[in-house]
């Protein structure tokens, strides 16, 4: 199995720690609002990585974290706190926000048949955590104050803008006005943020006078809440996966991992994995273009949520992807014909003997080992359908649907007794040559959303829908 390493540039071979423990983490949403379609594409891509590490035979102990606190409106550290902005624009209490989105998303996550993480954390379930992991990094003379809370000095972790490749000279050149002042070097970032007087933050906690030595309550910064559930859950160690958008490389995932190496001393992870955007009419997913859709609005257009996900399976996650919507209706067709070929499972005995699929995967699976090939994947199964010889078990649908989870095995029951009678009816009526009956019966079958194909082997219904 091999995928490509941000950390390294390039295309590895996966080797895990553990093949009984694969450790994985997964940088979850910020639920401050409704997640866009663009936003679940990566959970999409990551859930593929998770079936194919399962089916090469590794146990896989995903985490994912759910941002409730402490994601600023920019990732260094700078406007309102997105979780009270969302409350502002909501009319509800911050921690109303939080639950409401936060259901919705994990929602939406179970209707994508998405596997489920091993465990889920709130960053508010860990304040406590954030707390000693700010204390271990004081201790070893990593953090300073300033007015509005505790600050990482970048410049003790020597290694600070290896990952991204940053150009801090050219950073600090391009400090912006509003640069906090108080702040030791422009890469600097909040551990902790003091909430000061007159501050709204209604999410806020004390803060620990060994940590702080006046009276004052803040909140955690985004990039140790991360940071701070990974040393929970996997230790001081290094972990083996770590995944992400693109997005997160130069700041939120740079900064994790000064945190966590510089208490460590090990490599935080040895595979980072970041996927790309998508745009929508080949613009930036934007609120003020108008752009944003959820998965309600693909709904209104009869798009379901397994319809996108076949979308973003027929592209790699290292790439940028443009969605239209006629885009999205070809997904919904090929995913269409997936399922009408699935259902031949039933009709082997009245479809004439055909040769069945029970071992073999053609090489799917190792098109998913070359670095999540999906698209190449599909391609081959297309392949298979295509052939007239071509019929699968209920094990083969089941490896697809472990492949991919796109629910053929449950998507494609078999039809009703009272269907299949008129199903046979109908084959006994051409059989006779009563072909005025013959239609009739079709017609009374396409009501019922069954659309029958005259083969050369007989009669073969199929979903139409």
């Amino acid at each position: 199995m091999k995928l490509y390493n941000t950390l390294t540039g390039k295309i590895d071979k996966f080797a895990p720690i553990d093949p009984k423990n694969v450790k994985v983490y997964t940088c979850g949403p910020t639920v401050y609002s409704y997640q866009h379609i663009g936003n679940y594409t990566a959970y999409i891509y990551w859930d593929i990585l998770v079936r194919t590490l399962r089916l090469n035979g590794f146990v896989v102990n995903r985490v994912m974290n759910l941002t409730d606190v402490g994601h600023l409106v920019s990732d260094r550290n700078d406007g309102e706190d997105k979780m009270e902005k969302g409350a502002r624009l909501s009319g509800k209490s911050v921690w109303e926000v939080a639950e409401f989105f936060g259901d919705d998303f994990l929602t939406n996550f179970t209707r994508l048949n998405l596997i489920s993480p091993t465990k889920i954390y709130k960053a508010t379930d860990c304040i406590e955590e954030d707390l000693d992991l700010i204390r271990a990094l004081k201790l070893r003379g990593y953090t300073y104050e300033t007015s509005d809370g505790i600050y990482y000095d970048t410049s003790k972790f020597p290694t600070y803008a290896d990952f991204a490749h940053l150009n801090l000279e050219k950073l600090r050149a391009g400090a912006r006005v509003e640069f906090n002042q108080e702040k030791r070097n422009v890469s600097d970032f909040a551990l902790w943020k003091i909430i000061k007087k007159g501050e709204k933050h209604d999410m806020q906690w004390q803060t620990p006078k060994d940590l702080w030595e006046s009276e004052a309550m803040g909140y955690p910064g985004w990039h140790t809440e991360c940071a701070a559930i990974i040393k929970t859950e996997f230790g001081d160690g290094t972990i083996d996966i770590h995944t992400g958008g693109i997005d997160h490389i130069p700041i939120h995932h740079t900064n994790e991992i000064a945190e966590s190496e510089a208490i460590s001393g090990v490599r935080l992870a040895n595979y980072w994995l970041h996927c790309n955007f998508i745009t929508i009419d080949g613009q930036k997913i934007s609120k003020s273009l108008g752009n944003i859709y959820t998965f309600k609005d693909l709904a209104e257009r009869d798009f379901s949520h397994l319809d996108f996900k076949m979308w973003v399976i027929q592209g790699h996650f290292t790439s940028e992807r443009n969605f239209l919507f006629e885009g999205l209706a070809a997904a919904k067709t090929r995913l269409k014909n997936w399922r009408n070929w699935a259902s031949l499972r039933h009709q082997q005995a009245t479809a004439g003997k055909k040769k069945e699929i029970v071992s073999d995967d053609f090489g799917i699976l190792k098109a998913l080992n070359d670095n999540l090939n999906s698209a190449k994947a599909l391609s081959i199964i297309d392949g298979i359908i295509s052939r007239d010889d071509a019929v699968p078990t209920e094990d083969f649908l089941g490896f697809l649907d472990d492949c991919f989870g796109l629910e053929l095995c449950e998507t494609t029951p078999n039809i009703s007794p009272y269907l299949q009678n008129i199903l046979k009816e109908r084959a006994i009526a051409r059989l006779n040559k009563d072909f005025a009956k013959s239609d009739k019966l079709r017609q009374q079958l396409l009501k019922k959303g069954i659309d029958v194909l005259d083969t050369a082997n007989g009669q073969i219904w199929q979903y139409h829908h």
